[in-house]
């Protein structure tokens, strides 16, 4: 297997559930914000995982005499090699400045690349959560496949369930075959009789 076999899989669009959203800035008032869409370590590593399970490894080294936490991270996928620098935020630790390389050098394989084209979002933000007062939609093009169906997103909760395996408790299956059945009747909607 050659990078050019996957590359295709690595800059599909991730689940919606994957995509986290920080401030880049703020109004005034601290009412809104600008926010910017971006994926932790552990998606990235699933991704990596899901299309070369046994073909990629990360490593690094800590960065001496800068101001914060700083490492350089090297990802080898297939014998292919990308750089990149990572620093932790303020305060921050050399696990978070870890997890920043790897997220960087993952976008030179274009793991997450899409993020950086999403369309400017100002909106509302609480400050005493510091969170974004609703999460912001994700345009078609940014959604995987099966998340742009009408039922995509009930068969993936459903699914994300049934992961491990079917929960002994009644009510979480009843939760999981009402996901199921509001994905199917999505996609195969009842005919009404008049």
């Amino acid at each position: 297997m050659k990078l050019s076999d996957v590359s295709k899989r690595f800059q599909a669009p991730l689940p919606a559930r994957e995509i986290h959203w920080k401030p880049a800035s703020f109004n005034r008032e601290r009412t809104r914000a600008l926010l910017l869409a971006h994926i932790d370590a552990r998606a990235v590593q699933d991704r990596l995982d899901t299309v070369c399970p046994d073909d990629w490894h990360f490593e690094m080294e800590i960065v001496t005499g800068a101001a914060r936490p700083t490492v350089k991270g090297r990802l080898v996928i297939l014998g292919v090699v990308r750089e990149d620098i990572g620093e932790a935020g303020e305060p921050g630790t050399f696990k978070a400045a870890a997890s920043d390389a790897l997220k960087r050098c993952a976008v030179q394989f274009g793991i997450g690349r899409y993020l950086y084209d999403l369309p400017k979002t100002w909106d509302e933000w609480d400050d005493t959560k510091r969170a974004p007062v609703r999460i912001p939609e994700l345009p078609q093009w940014a959604l995987p496949d099966h998340e742009r169906s009408p039922g995509g997103m009930h068969l993936v909760q459903a699914l994300e369930q049934l992961k491990y395996e079917l929960p002994d408790d009644m009510g979480v299956q009843r939760e999981i075959y009402k996901h199921l059945k509001a994905a199917l009747q999505s996609l195969h909607p009842v005919a009404s009789h008049g």
